[in-house]
């Protein structure tokens, strides 16, 4: 009994830090997409954030350094805010 207690304390640990790491990961996808997809920008980390996370949703980013966003309708459509501070959220 008196072990149980300590290895159920690892265990959450390990699935706790795992879970952490899966969830911090991108894919090798996304992140080859988006670097092409940045090259170009002035703040390529705000870019490369930005594309990451909307590749990470929609499973596509567009081709090229900018435009062609009809490619991907999940990707064109995602928007910040709502009325005149609306704003494209994928670069």
């Amino acid at each position: 009994m008196k072990l149980l207690h300590p290895s159920l304390v690892i265990l959450l640990i390990l699935f706790t830090s795992s879970c952490a790491q899966l969830a911090m990961a991108r894919s090798a996808f996304c992140d080859s997409k988006c670097k092409v997809r940045c090259s170009k920008a002035s703040l390529q980390d705000r870019c490369l954030k930005f594309c990451g996370l909307c590749c990470e949703t929609c499973r596509c980013v567009p081709s090229g350094t900018y435009g062609n966003k009809d490619e991907c309708p999940c990707y064109r459509d995602k928007y910040t805010g709502v009325g005149k501070r609306r704003r494209p959220k994928c670069p």
